[in-house]
């Protein structure tokens, strides 16, 4: 009797020690590879509200982007140059980090930031090679509205 009560203590105590067993994960996290890209394009799209600076390879997979917004401007604040500055700067930040040397720069939009952003990404070290203006311009323009009948 009394050997068969140890038994099932005994039992439950190697039940405890098992389950207590943590099994560890199949799943092996990757060691991040380091990308070297030396050539990229810069698009800098910059609106009277806003401006976004995306920095890709020549592929056209973007690397690196920031805008005025994201960096915590608000309001009219965000359409500034200096506001411009600092999303360029942050972006070019980033792209550096990957190994960017070398930048072919495409503008777009009326906004006052165009300008600044380029200054700010040449003042970050980059070699720009061209700069492209590939504002969208109209044709002929929208249809005018009917005249007015009074």
């Amino acid at each position: 009797m009394k050997s068969e009560e140890k038994n099932k203590n005994n039992n439950i105590q190697t039940e405890d020690k098992e389950s207590k067993v943590v099994k560890k994960s199949s799943y092996i996290k990757k060691k991040k590879i380091k990308k070297n890209i030396t050539n990229g394009i810069a698009y800098v799209q910059s609106t009277f509200n806003n401006t976004i600076i995306s920095i890709a390879d020549t592929s056209g997979n973007v690397i690196s982007w920031a805008s005025a917004g994201q960096k915590g401007f608000k309001g009219s604040r965000k359409s500034t140059p200096y506001a411009a500055q600092v999303a360029a700067d942050a972006a070019a930040a980033k792209a550096i980090e990957v190994g960017m040397k070398v930048l072919s720069v495409e503008v777009k939009g009326p906004g006052s930031g165009r300008e600044t952003a380029l200054r700010a990404l040449q003042a970050r070290g980059f070699k720009i090679l061209s700069i492209k203006d590939t504002t969208p311009l109209p044709h002929n323009g929208s249809r005018p509205p009917k005249k007015r009948r009074v």
